[in-house]
C-alpha cells in the first residue's frame, strides 16, 4: 500500500473517531500531528485508531507500537510521516512473512 492511501484513510479514521466522540475535528491535513493537534487524542485514543486503521487496510500493527509517536526521539509524527512509518512497518512484516513461508 502507497503512503497517499494510507494518509487518505488515516484521516478518514481520525475524522471519524473525532465525530463518534463528539469532539471537535480541526480540518486534517498531511501536515497534521493527531497527538498534539487533535482534541483528547491520547494513549486511550491512539490504539483505539491504530486497530480501526489496521481493519481498514486489511493489514497488522503490531500492539505495541505506537504510530503516532517516533519512538527514537519521541516526538510526535505527523499524518504524513504517520503513512510513511506504517508503510514501511507494512513492507518489513510482508518480508517476514514471505521469508517465513
Amino acid at each position: 500500500m502507497d503512503p497517499d492511501t494510507l494518509k487518505q484513510k488515516l484521516i478518514a479514521v481520525l475524522g471519524q473517531i473525532q465525530i463518534d466522540s463528539g469532539l471537535e475535528c480541526p480540518p486534517l491535513t498531511g501536515a497534521t500531528k493527531p497527538v498534539e493537534n487533535i482534541p483528547r487524542f491520547d494513549s486511550k485514543v491512539w490504539p483505539v485508531a491504530t486497530t480501526i486503521l489496521a481493519t481498514e487496510i486489511g493489514g497488522s500493527i503490531p500492539n505495541d507500537v505506537n504510530i503516532f509517536v517516533d519512538e527514537t526521539t519521541k516526538l510526535p509524527r505527523s499524518i504524513d510521516e504517520t503513512a510513511t512509518f506504517l508503510c514501511e512497518l507494512l513492507k518489513k512484516q510482508g518480508e517476514k512473512e514471505a521469508a517465513a513461508a
